[in-house]
């Protein structure tokens, strides 16, 4: 993360936009996972006064193969945080490279500005250990169940049975949330795609 030498004001700003801003609702849904989630759009309606009241924006804008820059100011002392998130699309094409931009502004700004959105489980599931499998999981046999993360096989394979049909509810325990989020939209995207 980059930011500016001092970063008071923008600290006391952002302290006043959550005074000010209230839960983002999740107004969409992921028809493939049956699950809601807040769109873009909707993100950017519940931010807009509550940013311009406490003096703050946002820029956002594509760097890189795949990066995501983000930076938010405070006007009035010239304050920043900045930081790039990067994350390939499934397919390389218009369309996947937009859907993943997409994806990135929605995460970014909701990670730099902390705003509540997902549902608070008050700890629980980064409380409990994983438990053993006891059926069938992505790997074809009953084992200790293993992460799944981004770049490994088993994230290709868990891609894969889930385009195939697979149930997410067989590998959830494999994942954490922003992995489950983010293999969802692998999965959305891949399939969106193929229409």
């Amino acid at each position: 993360m980059e930011k500016s030498l001092s970063i008071k004001a923008i600290a006391t700003a952002l302290g006043l936009f959550h005074m000010k801003v209230s839960k983002v609702k999740k107004d969409a849904t992921n028809p493939f996972f049956k699950s809601k989630y807040a769109s873009l759009s909707n993100i950017l309606e519940a931010i807009d006064v509550p940013l311009e009241e406490s003096g703050l924006t946002f820029s956002q804008f594509p760097t890189g193969e795949h990066g995501l820059v983000t930076i938010l100011m405070h006007g009035e002392s010239g304050e920043y945080l900045q930081d790039t998130y990067t994350m390939r699309p499934v397919k390389d094409d218009p369309q996947g490279i937009g859907s993943c931009i997409t994806y990135q502004k929605r995460y970014a700004l909701a990670a730099v500005l902390g705003l509540n959105i997902d549902e608070d489980d008050d700890g629980n599931a980064a409380s409990t250990q994983p438990k053993k499998a006891t059926e069938k999981t992505v790997t074809g046999t009953v084992e200790e169940i293993k992460w799944i993360n981004p770049g490994t096989d088993s994230w290709k394979k868990a891609v894969q049975f889930l385009i195939d049909g697979g149930d997410i509810k067989k590998i959830a325990a494999r994942l954490s949330k922003e992995n489950k989020a983010r293999l969802e939209n692998e999965v959305v995207e891949f399939i969106n795609n193929q229409k």
